[in-house]
Order: structure tokens, then C-alpha cells, then sequence
């Protein structure tokens, strides 16, 4: 028996429907954020499934010196607000220091810690001492099971709830691997789970200066993970990927979003 989740009016873990997070990498502008949202609200009403809208006001974690890191932290913010305000999705986004937390916490429903930054113990109190759920992403370095202690520095500091995601392990030096036991490892030690499945086919940057990735293997490792049993999956999408500021290599085409969904819906359906 997993600990639930809730978020507004969305339940994650333990028999509720598999939830979605969705949403492009990183706001670049706003006619692109809405784009995005108004094609989700489509496939949320036609499928009836339950959305979270992800997109980060800024990439702290880039290859390059000259990647695009962001707008801005607070003209983000409140584009990624407004998309709330319109379309009326629960929200979820990245932070990346003690002293954003708060500001984001104003604005979303879930804080997300990148994978890369799960360990940062002050960074995980601060996100836990809003109140707000909290989203840890295991570490390309972290093994499933020892996830629990980075949720008890969350839990600790007052957080409204954990939820854990499954990213891919490091596989050499330019590669990733997902290995599907981690998803019920993960969710042994009380806590639901998410699988992301477009930052698992990423191929991080070595020689070049931008992480490369491998997008058509994004519905095959979905589907494994629904069948493994996660209680959420995470797809990050983009109208038109090869022109994205930020993970370019490995976001889902937003026309190919559906028929991604539709597949997963039916092999969780089999399941229950």
C-alpha cells in the first residue's frame, strides 16, 4: 500500500487512474506555452484522463555556456500562472535553489527537484517547508531503494506530500538506461511513482554542446513502465521539437502525444 497524493482535484497512487504530466521543457515564449496547453486540454476532454501541466521558468542544468537557460524567472512564473488561470490545470515545475521555492510555491501545485540535484538536503527542506507535494527525480546516480532518505528530509520539513521519478540510470558516459524494477522498488518504500519518459531516452552532451536523445524509443519505454505498474508518467512535448530552446533531442512531437497516451491507456486498463 503506497502513499497517495493528492493535487486539486487529482489522486496519485495505489488504484486511481494513471495520471499525466505534461507540458513543453522550459517556457521560451508565451505563444508556444499555449499552444501546448490549448492541444492538452484536446486530448485531456477526448481520452478523460487527469493532466498536470509542466513546463520549468528556467534550465539551470545545461551542457553549454551558451544554452538557453530561460525568460526570465518571473515572466515564467506568470505565464505558467496564466495557464492555470485559463485553462485551469494543476501545475508543476522545476527549482533549483532554497530561494526559489518559495517564489514557485506561489505560483504551482507541485515542486519538482531535478535528478541531478535530489540530494541537496537544504534545497529539499526548502522545498518541503512550503507545504506544497513535492516531485524528487531519482539521480541518473541514485539506486531506488535509498530515495527514501531524500523524501524523510522532504517529509521532515513539512511537505504535503512525496512522489518519486524514474529517469533513467547512467550508462557509460553518454548514455541511459532505464531499469524497470526501480519503479516497484521505488514504490516499496511507501511512495508513488512517476516514469519520465522522454528524459530517459536523453544522451547527455559529451563532445558536442547540447544533450542529444533518442525520441522514438519514448512510446516503447512508456509502455513498459505503465506495464510495470508507475502511477504517473511524464512526457514532456513541444509543437515542433527540432527548433526547442532546451532538450530538443529527446521532447515528444506534440501531434504524436495522443496516440502515446491512448496506447498506455490501454495496456494500464488491462491491467486493472
Amino acid at each position: 500500500m503506497k502513499n497517495i497524493v493528492r493535487i486539486e482535484n487529482i489522486v496519485i497512487g495505489n488504484d486511481y487512474p494513471l495520471a499525466f504530466i505534461l507540458g513543453p521543457c522550459v517556457v521560451e515564449d508565451r505563444e508556444m506555452l499555449f499552444t501546448v496547453a490549448k492541444k492538452l486540454i484536446k486530448i485531456q476532454k477526448q481520452l478523460d484522463i487527469p493532466v498536470i501541466f509542466k513546463s520549468s521558468y528556467k534550465k539551470a542544468n545545461r551542457t553549454s555556456d551558451t544554452s538557453f537557460i530561460g525568460i526570465g524567472m518571473d515572466e515564467a512564473l506568470k505565464m505558467i500562472g496564466e495557464v492555470k488561470n485559463e485553462f485551469g490545470y494543476p501545475l508543476i515545475t522545476d527549482v533549483h535553489t532554497e530561494a526559489e521555492c518559495a517564489a514557485a510555491a506561489e505560483v504551482v501545485d507541485i515542486l519538482q527537484i531535478p535528478a541531478f540535484l535530489c540530494r541537496q538536503t537544504e534545497l529539499l527542506r526548502a522545498a518541503g517547508s512550503t507545504g506544497k507535494p513535492v516531485n524528487i527525480k531519482k539521480g541518473q546516480f541514485m539506486a531506488p531503494e535509498n530515495m527514501k532518505f531524500q523524501a524523510e528530509k522532504v517529509l521532515n520539513a513539512g511537505s504535503g506530500g512525496v512522489i518519486f521519478t524514474e529517469r533513467g540510470t547512467t550508462f557509460g558516459y553518454n548514455d541511459l538506461v532505464v531499469d524497470m524494477r526501480s519503479i516497484p522498488v521505488m514504490q516499496s518504500t511507501g511512495y508513488p511513482v512517476v516514469f519520465d519518459a522522454t528524459h530517459s531516452v536523453q544522451v547527455p552532451g559529451g563532445a558536442t554542446e547540447i544533450t542529444g536523445g533518442r525520441p522514438e524509443f519514448v512510446a516503447p519505454l512508456a509502455k513498459a513502465a505503465v506495464a510495470a505498474g508507475c502511477d504517473a508518467l511524464f512526457i514532456e512535448t513541444h509543437p515542433d521539437p527540432p527548433r526547442a530552446k532546451s532538450d530538443a533531442g529527446s521532447q515528444l512531437a506534440l501531434d504524436k502525444l495522443q496516440d502515446v497516451i491512448r496506447e498506455v491507456i490501454l495496456i494500464r486498463d488491462a491491467l486493472t
